[in-house]
């Protein structure tokens, strides 16, 4: 029987598949747009690729659109206020990255005269820019020769090299054979060809080998186990925390808001008043822990899963409460919600204790 030899993976293959499969994406400069001369614009791809950790494609988009309309450059998001630019990250989670992209813009803005560095190493200056967001902008924005990394990469090269170390321990193996396949000619777009690979041919489940332009090379696939890669580590059982959430509306039909501190879990964003919970340690679940006294209802339970911990937080409601005192917050209408910098956790509280407070909520 003979066994048949694999090819060598060339990036050539992959940017002729590019050129022809590329997905469509608001902040892409695609090969059809890059023949006509349209050029990247650093903001848009620092942007999308921020939002887009940890993130879906889907999930994005209708962000992207609305950050471009409200800060169509880098000094208009410098110059906007902390609040209404968590208000308008409310929603895509991992809260830090929002405060970070602040951060970024301001120090863009204010120390490099609103152009952002075209280096790896330059871009790794910048407040919350680490290896990947680097490395995917210095490859997408400026046609460096980096090697990009992300989950849909990880797939592509795990199954490709058929590397069976476990993750997260693979990445400095599969990082350098990346970097071994990215040509120095438009590293960019070989970039965003293995992301575009790994998302729509190269999935985690059922990947269409067929139409793969590395499958005669693929080494997973020549053993007939694509699916067994990339090999993860066994995952913990996330630990359940509890607290309490206490939703309070005024005659006036507003509501009782006040702002979590700058640091740690949710940092910076606005939230209905909860007791101590952390990823490491329970609250107070029980009425007594209220921010202030009040006619307090029970009104059910929420779950919420963070990355590391699942929360189950007991929602307590007061209707009617008199006066105006602000109790270290502030009262916003219930009419406007979607106007505050409310994170998911805490739209599912108040949710939960007034059902028509927001017309959508997951």
């Amino acid at each position: 029987m003979m066994t048949k030899t694999l090819e060598s993976p060339t990036a050539a293959s992959l940017l002729a598949w590019y050129d022809k499969h590329h997905r469509d994406l608001p902040w892409r400069v695609s090969p059809p747009m890059a023949a006509r001369g349209v050029k990247p614009d650093p903001y848009r791809i620092w942007l999308s690729e921020v939002m887009l950790q940890q993130t879906t494609v889907p999930a994005v988009k209708s962000y992207f659109a609305k950050f471009l309309e409200r800060w169509p450059t880098v000094d208009d998001l410098a110059a906007a206020a902390n609040d209404d630019v968590m208000a308008a990250w409310a929603g895509l989670g991992y809260y830090a990255r929002a405060r970070n992209l602040k951060k970024c813009a301001e120090a863009v803005a204010a120390d490099h005269g609103g152009r952002f560095p075209d280096t790896e190493e330059g871009l790794r200056t910048l407040p919350g820019i680490g290896d990947y967001t680097s490395a995917a902008v210095a490859a997408i924005a400026f046609n460096r020769q980096a090697a990009v990394m992300d989950g849909n990469v990880e797939r592509v090269i795990s199954r490709l090299y058929a590397i069976s170390t476990p993750l997260p321990g693979a990445k400095p193996l599969m990082k350098q054979k990346v970097a071994l396949l990215t040509p120095a000619d438009r590293p960019g777009d070989f970039a965003q060809a293995m992301m575009d690979l790994g998302a729509t041919i190269c999935t985690p489940k059922r990947p269409v080998c067929s139409l793969c332009p590395f499958n005669g090379a693929c080494q997973a696939l020549a053993g007939h186990d694509a699916e067994h890669f990339p090999v993860k580590a066994a995952k913990k059982e996330k630990p359940v925390r509890q607290g309490a959430a206490f939703v309070a509306v005024n005659d006036e039909g507003e509501i009782f808001l006040r702002r979590r501190i700058e640091s740690g879990l949710l940092g910076g964003m606005a939230e209905v008043p909860t007791t101590g919970w952390t990823a490491r340690i329970d609250g107070e679940t029980g009425m007594e822990a209220a921010p202030f006294p009040a006619d307090w209802q029970p009104a059910g339970m929420v779950t919420h899963v963070f990355t590391h911990f699942e929360l189950r937080l007991s929602i307590w409601r007061a209707k009617s409460v008199s006066g105006k005192d602000n109790h270290d917050g502030w009262w916003a209408p219930v009419t406007n919600l979607e106007e505050q910098a409310l994170p998911t956790v805490m739209k599912k509280a108040i949710a939960q204790a007034i059902p028509n407070a927001f017309a959508k909520i997951r």
